[in-house]
């Protein structure tokens, strides 16, 4: 149940109970959309076939609305007339797509708490966001639901909710999957990512998805050779977050070389380029939803309103600052990572916060998890987090990092590394 059901129901309503009367009845954690699913069979043979998939409310599925998150832009959109590409492709290599899933507004948040469709349950982490806006997909993989979900991550929206909800979750390097079918938020950074319970899972969908014959596209563990720290970036982890994912460094460290330690800003602060990131973005997303914002006047939830009226603030000027930077940024890291190591991150400051949360805690949470995400969006280049550690019983990823258009082989590291993981667990 999540907050804002709690708060309702102690008043003896809840605003929430028609919603909940329109889910399917198979979806106990408020994952998908309240309204018709679509339930549609994959090829009967194929790399996926046999396994399930759940599609982010931000992806083309023909014949049903593609709503956002948003009632007003679901009201305002017809039904889409094809499948987007990445759809179809999953059911052509044999996943059956089993509904679509909950998405904060027009996927401009990290936290998962929608105001019009409630907080999808993370089951990994009882009483916590499960992380947005790809809330629903990691809720419904977390839960069960589906086997793998897609989403999508611009500022970290796969990354973090699997990190929070305790699964394996790949943002690609940025261009590798086609963006047709799926809303756009700021295409500069957007990328479609995908959630699995299994690491074994993820590198299969992304034999799929990353494009190629499928015994070409698997990649190879022995590729990387190096390990580099970011220690900036463990700074901004909690203490006992620092402690719980250090053992699991040291376990890299024992698969690879001693790690050289770094700084992932060669200047300034991690904040600094965190903001450098925002100024991009909301460029990008203005230019991409704000003649529609002022067309239609959408009902946001406060603190998504707060976020677009925020955005339309940043000027040409601080953009194209922002943008010259990026490119020394990208430049540098590309430089460091050569083409045979990989860079060690926390994948998130610490475990999910509490559904029950100030609107302040968020925000400074917020802050240092984009000052964490922002590297790779900086840097256009691959992330998998790893749910690895645990923190007070909830689950907290370890992110690497590789060089870009290197996925296929950062997909076999990590399930090389998490297979060995799996056999010392046991």
């Amino acid at each position: 149940m999540n907050d804002q059901k709690q708060a309702a129901e102690t008043d003896g309503a809840n605003p929430f109970a028609a919603l909940d009367a329109g889910r399917p009845p198979w979806d106990a954690l408020g994952a998908f959309v309240p309204a018709p699913q679509p339930q549609i069979a994959g090829s009967a043979t194929g790399p996926l076939a046999g396994s399930t998939f759940a599609a982010k409310d931000i992806f083309d599925v023909a014949g049903f609305v593609t709503g956002c998150g948003n009632p007003d832009w679901a009201r305002g959109h017809a039904p889409a007339e094809r499948h987007a590409p990445t759809v179809q492709t999953l059911l052509d290599a044999g996943a059956e797509l089993v509904g679509k899933t909950i998405t904060d507004e027009l996927a401009y948040s990290l936290n998962g708490q929608s105001f019009h469709y409630g907080t999808p349950t993370n089951v990994n982490a009882p009483g916590r966001i499960p992380g947005g806006s790809s809330s629903g997909s990691a809720a419904a993989v977390a839960g069960g639901l589906a086997d793998f979900a897609l989403g999508s991550d611009t500022g970290g929206s796969i990354r973090v909710p699997a990190s929070y909800c305790g699964l394996y979750g790949l943002r690609p390097t940025h261009g590798r999957i086609t963006l047709e079918g799926v809303m756009p938020l700021a295409p500069g950074f957007d990328t479609v990512g995908w959630f699995t319970r299994d690491a074994a899972l993820l590198r299969r969908v992304g034999g799929v998805l990353l494009g190629g014959p499928q015994a070409e596209s698997l990649g190879s563990a022995g590729r990387w050779k190096r390990l580099l720290l970011a220690e900036d970036a463990f700074a901004l982890a909690t203490p006992a977050a620092q402690a719980a994912l250090a053992p699991f460094v040291g376990r890299l460290e024992q698969r690879l070389l001693p790690a050289e330690k770094i700084a992932a800003a060669e200047t300034g602060t991690l904040a600094d380029w965190m903001w450098r990131f925002r100024h991009i973005q909301a460029r990008e997303i203005m230019a991409t939803h704000g003649a529609w914002i002022a067309e239609t006047k959408p009902s946001f939830g406060p603190e998504t309103q707060e976020r677009f009226d925020w955005a339309a603030t940043i000027t040409e000027d601080q953009g194209a600052s922002a943008r010259e930077a990026r490119e020394g940024f990208a430049k540098r890291l590309a430089e460091l990572l050569g083409d045979d190591a990989l860079l060690c991150l926390p994948s998130a400051p610490g475990i999910a916060p509490r559904t029950t949360s100030t609107a302040e805690e968020l925000v400074a949470h917020r802050g240092a998890v984009l000052s964490l995400t922002s590297i790779a969006g900086l840097a256009r280049l691959p992330q998998v987090s790893l749910p690895l550690a645990k923190v007070e019983g909830c689950p907290l990823g370890l992110s690497l990092i590789a060089p870009a258009d290197c996925d296929e082989d950062l997909l076999a590291f990590a399930e090389a590394f998490c297979a060995t993981e799996e056999r010392l667990d046991i």
